[in-house]
């Protein structure tokens, strides 16, 4: 799975939404599918801007049609339906060290082709 750390150099909102976007598209050049992106949840402990302003950038590229399936880490659980069926499309995705940690800082993402 391609991996692309947002909160690396702690970037503006704007300087991480740009960010995610030119990573996306260069992962769909890349023929990647996968996509872990590490936005960190936040020091305030109710999560923070940075995480908040990704998701809603991810929910965008998704009508836009860059991004087929968001699943925000906390739901990334085997007990989820929408996990158990990106599991059966990319089952490598098993060993993944996140899955049923319900770590709010990151997102899995599968691009669509």
């Amino acid at each position: 799975m391609h991996m692309i750390n947002i909160e690396s150099g702690m970037p503006t909102v704007e300087e991480a939404r740009e960010k995610l976007k030119t990573q996306l598209l260069k992962a769909k050049q890349g023929n990647k599918k996968l996509i872990k992106i590490i936005h960190g949840y936040g020091s305030s402990g109710k999560g923070g801007i940075l995480k908040v302003a990704i998701r809603k950038s991810l929910v965008h590229r998704r009508k836009e049609g860059l991004v087929k399936t968001i699943i925000w880490g906390e739901y990334f659980s085997k007990d989820k339906q929408e996990t158990k069926e990106l599991l059966k499309r990319h089952p490598a995705l098993k060993k993944d060290k996140d899955l049923d940690r319900m770590n709010e800082g990151i997102t899995i993402v599968e691009l669509l082709y």
